[in-house]
């Protein structure tokens, strides 16, 4: 585990325990990013989810821990987590791949760490308020005279230079900021996030590829850069085109029952006997297909519903003959299960209709054959995590590689 070198190298606080989770492979050489050292001065969500998925691919991660708060707020995140170790699985599942040492970037000597380390890696990632990536000295202007070729990105909530800079913003925030929340749920339920932490992710996964862009450009010209992405930004630029068809046409969104589509009909869930299903028509063929499996093959020459068009200008006539076919008379209110891939294999590999059980967190099947990449396996550093993770994932193997800063 990480010794934190740099932090007692600085007379500081000791180090934050952290497990390294690392992916599976045959060799880390091998991979595409090997080779590529970013440091990390990264907490809770956003940060750590794209960073991840770098270290994936072979980059070398070392996340850097404000030890006076005792590391990343994460590690204290419940329920899942262990106050004596100050770690616990939510922190875990957002760093896999990375390794920890702790700095505190306020402290004069340990600037003058950074400033040591910075030669030695490739870029600088940072999810912190805008404003302070220049209070902390992690702008490509303070970093510049240390290592020209150094890529500093920073992740934040509404950008480096904006009237917001110096806000925070998280993600529940901005899926209310960006109009997010007038779009999801019930028509009469309050506005309503989405069960994920979509913008954080999102943001995340969009700041890594905007570090790739300024290391390619910095392998071309010899010359590091910033880059600044906002979170707010990212939502915004998610609403594609129902912010075309509202800026250009003047569209109102509204909220559909069963979490239909604003355009595409029918796409939406059903209820069955015992729960729901998820219906999707959403090519033309899929919805002749659909109405002729389903035995209501008139539904394809009523000119009401003849085009995608048509479907959805008489949304509030289709929909209630699909609901009989799921709940009414002709299925006799069978449950999900009816629908399962299993049981309408015919249906599905016409490519009729995607019809599955809705899943809930915590009944998916990870063991469902071909819809997992075999590839796809953790191996978890932890003994303890990689138990509680068991049930999920069907091969869990220990590691404890040591984390060690690169060698000058």
């Amino acid at each position: 585990m990480p010794r934190g070198r740099a932090g007692a190298r600085a007379g500081l606080p000791a180090r934050v325990p952290h497990r390294t989770l690392a992916p599976v492979t045959t060799s880390s050489a091998s991979l595409p990013l090997a080779g590529l050292r970013i440091l990390a001065p990264t907490q809770l969500g956003a940060g750590p989810f794209g960073l991840m998925f770098l270290a994936d691919l072979g980059a070398e991660v070392v996340k850097i821990e404000n030890p006076g708060t005792r590391g990343d707020e994460a590690r204290t995140v419940p329920p899942f987590n262990d106050p004596a170790a100050h770690d616990g699985l939510y922190f875990q599942a957002l760093n896999r791949g990375a390794r920890s040492v702790t700095l505190d970037l306020k402290h004069p000597d340990g600037r003058a760490v950074l400033h040591r380390l910075v030669p030695r890696f490739d870029a600088v990632f940072h999810k912190l308020r805008g404003d302070q990536t220049a209070v902390l000295g992690l702008d490509y202007a303070a970093l510049a005279p240390f290592n020209p070729r150094i890529v500093s990105c920073s992740l934040s909530g509404f950008g480096r230079t904006g009237p917001r800079r110096d806000e925070p913003a998280y993600d529940y925030l901005l899926q209310a900021y960006a109009g997010f929340m007038s779009l999801t749920g019930e028509p009469d339920a309050p506005p309503t996030k989405s069960g994920v932490s979509v913008v954080d992710f999102s943001g995340g996964i969009l700041a890594a590829l905007a570090l790739m862009i300024g290391l390619h450009r910095a392998q071309r010209t010899g010359m590091g850069a910033d880059v600044d992405v906002s979170l707010l930004d990212t939502a915004l630029s998610m609403l594609n085109y129902m912010a075309a068809w509202s800026l250009d046409r003047g569209w109102v969104p509204a909220r559909h029952p069963d979490g239909a589509h604003q355009s595409l009909v029918p796409n939406q869930t059903f209820r069955t006997a015992d729960g729901w299903i998820v219906v999707m028509a959403m090519k033309q063929k899929f919805w002749e297909r659909l109405v002729e499996r389903v035995g209501l093959p008139g539904l394809a020459a009523d000119a009401r519903f003849a085009g995608i068009a048509d479907r959805l200008a008489h949304r509030t006539a289709l929909i209630p003959l699909l609901r009989t076919i799921v709940t009414g008379a002709r299925l006799s209110g069978k449950p999900s299960t009816r629908w399962s891939p299993d049981a309408v294999q015919d249906v599905m590999h016409a490519k009729v209709v995607v019809a599955d059980d809705v899943s809930f967190v915590g009944s998916y099947n990870f063991s469902r054959s071909g819809e997992l990449n075999a590839e796809n396996v953790l191996e978890i550093a932890d003994t303890a995590t990689a138990d509680a993770l068991a049930t999920y994932v069907d091969e869990v193997r220990a590691l404890y590689p040591p984390a060690t800063l690169p060698d000058g």
